[in-house]
């Protein structure tokens, strides 16, 4: 049985109470951890048909095995709640130490339900949990919030995961903030200011306990070496972290430009981590927990009204969000918003990919300055950038509008803005082409989460061991994939780590480790057993909120529109090789074809009938 603590901490904010049970082996072995446990528990607790920001929806925060050991990339935490961008399930997460803090009080699992009454936050040691008045905390950014607390508590090593304003005024893609780690898509955020939380302190004294101690050891120090050695890890994360792939995807002719009217940019380079590091931006870098990639890279403006602003990031995504996307090649300015979005508390990716929309609605005559308070949103003027995080973490102007997301915000627009409005399912696209890489294109569109990269990642097709322009295998390949990410999340594992010694796919390696932490006797079809199980237990939330087939889409211009130019010139993801995959996809998933609904006998084979 599993060696650690295995408690879940049940806190009821409507009565400020408490309560701790035990998870049993059982329990623990259906689902592993991680994503496995808040997924099991958000279907159980948080009725169907609940308002995302109303007092029936529920936070969970879970870790899982490989938490507060020494495995190298054992950082990440899950918050799993029903999103309030999307409507459906969300499971988002974030690096840095608070996930070692919570299995060192002892909890693998905290579940936060109801409201509170004022505004408060929470502190959690060990056994101890208290209500704390957070009345003078509301309206503070997320650095001023960790150290007030931190202050008050007269304890340093508490970690603190807080929102910001952004969060406060219930902006649908609000982030939680711990030090400078986001758990960043999809509206957790939003949720801890509906409930009147701004804030969960952490820290813990107790042993960490694993199956196989021994084992362990020499395994994460065998791992370490072979990580060492891998170019990736080893060699360019620790300089450039994630911002290497702006040139690498520039190259392939698939790096999101100017909203997506184009995947290939001539100014690519200036934002690229080449010239990041060139120009003597990067400062330094840092390591989550039991992290040996130190890929979390320290930026510092040079120049202009932004000199001196001093950010940990951009990686791609927010260079690709608000660089490419923007057309804006001014990468101080780049560091700037990456800064204030993690001040305010707001998700990078989601807002400029929203800024974009409005920069398309202006460049078309959609929108005009009567709409944008007297501001001129247009492609690469990067003096607008920090005004509009403002106005949208604030509800400010046409903020309000936009701290919806791109889906309400273009339906509630309309004039054909839909037509260029890149979500699936709600939640904007990440920096990773549907049109050039087909098999992204099908993960994206099945995507629990909706148009997240991580149920679905690039790697083989990016890098030639997939060939990106076919659908033939596809479908077999998103399915093995999904099933790395599912596992990997519930471990829970850094994909920076897992993915470049253990591969695209589950394997012996991930079986080796659950036993080594467990004492479980799992083998690989016991294993790809739980990765379906709790895969399909996400769809079914889903398909409970109303999710089927006619969901499962990308956005119009990734359907309708070739690549114009470039490397990848040509190339889209047409409505018939979609269908075909699709079909495929639900076949090998045990789903219904027709609708994409899990069938009857997939649930009973996964246990999932209760």
């Amino acid at each position: 049985m599993y060696s650690g603590y295995n408690k879940i901490l049940r806190i009821d904010l409507t009565n400020e109470t408490t309560e701790v049970e035990n998870i049993s082996p059982q329990f623990a072995r259906k689902f592993l951890g991680g994503n496995g446990f808040g997924v099991k528990l958000l279907y159980d607790i948080v009725p169907p048909q609940a308002d995302p920001l109303g007092e029936d929806n529920t936070i969970i925060i879970a870790v899982g095995p490989a938490n507060g050991t020494i495995l190298p990339g054992a950082a990440m935490c899950a918050f799993i709640t029903k999103s309030p961008l999307t409507g459906i399930f969300l499971d988002s997460y974030m690096g840095g130490h608070f996930a070692t803090e919570v299995k060192n009080s002892g909890y693998d699992v905290i579940v936060i339900s109801g409201k509170l009454q004022k505004h408060k936050y929470l502190v959690i040691e060990n056994d101890n949990v208290n209500f704390c008045d957070a009345q003078g905390l509301w309206g503070m950014e997320t650095t001023k919030t960790q150290m007030k607390i931190k202050e008050d508590l007269k304890n340093s090593e508490f970690q603190v995961a807080c929102i910001g304003p952004a969060g406060e005024h219930l902006v649908k893609f609000a982030s939680v903030i711990c030090d400078t780690r986001a758990s960043g898509r999809g509206g957790v955020g939003a949720v801890f200011g509906s409930k009147n939380l701004k804030a969960i302190a952490v820290r813990g004294d107790r042993d960490i306990n694993v199956a196989q101690p021994k084992r362990v050891l020499e395994y994460t120090r065998d791992t370490f070496e072979e990580m060492k050695k891998h170019p990736a890890l080893g060699k360019n994360i620790p300089i450039y972290g994630s911002t290497g792939s702006v040139d690498g995807n520039n190259s392939l002719g698939i790096l999101g430009t100017r909203n997506w009217q184009k995947e290939f940019w001539k100014d690519a380079s200036n934002i690229s981590g080449n010239s990041l590091v060139e120009n003597n931006l990067r400062i330094g870098h840092k390591s989550c927990a039991s992290c040996m990639a130190r890929s979390a890279i320290f930026f510092q403006a040079k120049s202009g009204e932004y000199k001196g602003i001093t950010s940990r990031g951009p990686e791609y995504e927010t260079l690709y969000s608000y660089g490419s996307v923007l057309e804006n090649d001014n990468p101080d300015s780049i560091i700037a918003a990456d800064r204030l979005s993690d001040e305010l508390g707001i998700d990078t990716m989601s807002t400029g990919v929203v800024i974009a929309w409005v920069m398309e609605c202006f460049e078309k005559g959609i929108l005009t300055t009567k709409e944008t308070d007297g501001l001129e949103i247009i492609f690469g003027k990067h003096e607008v950038l920090l005004d509009m995080i403002k106005k949208i973490a604030y509800r400010e102007g046409i903020g309000d509008l936009l701290a919806e997301g791109t889906k309400i915000a273009s339906q509630k627009v309309g004039k054909g803005s839909e037509e260029f409005a890149i979500h699936v399912k709600g939640l904007e696209l990440a920096g990773h082409t549907a049109r050039g890489l087909k098999g992204m294109g099908l993960g994206y569109a099945v995507a629990t989460r909706g148009g997240n990269h991580q149920d679905i990642r690039p790697g083989a097709e990016r890098s030639g061991k997939l060939d990106r322009q076919i659908i033939d295998g596809k479908p077999e390949h998103v399915l093995k994939n999904q099933r790395m990410c599912t596992i990997g999340d519930s471990l829970i594992l850094c994909r920076r780590h897992s993915e470049p010694v253990f591969g695209q796919y589950l394997s012996e390696k991930y079986v080796e480790v659950i036993n080594m932490l467990t004492g479980f006797d799992l083998d690989m079809g016991e294993l790809n057993t739980i990765a379906d199980r709790i895969y399909t237990l996400e769809r079914m939330f889903n398909c409970r909120e109303g999710i089927t087939r006619k969901d499962d889409i990308l956005p119009p211009r990734f359907m309708k529109e070739p690549i114009p130019d470039g490397p990848s010139k040509g190339m889209y993801m047409k409505e018939d090789e979609l269908n075909i995959m699709l079909d495929e996809f639900y076949s090998l998933r045990g789903w219904d074809i027709e609708t994409g609904i899990p069938k009857g006998e997939e649930i009973k084979r996964l246990g999932l009938e209760n």
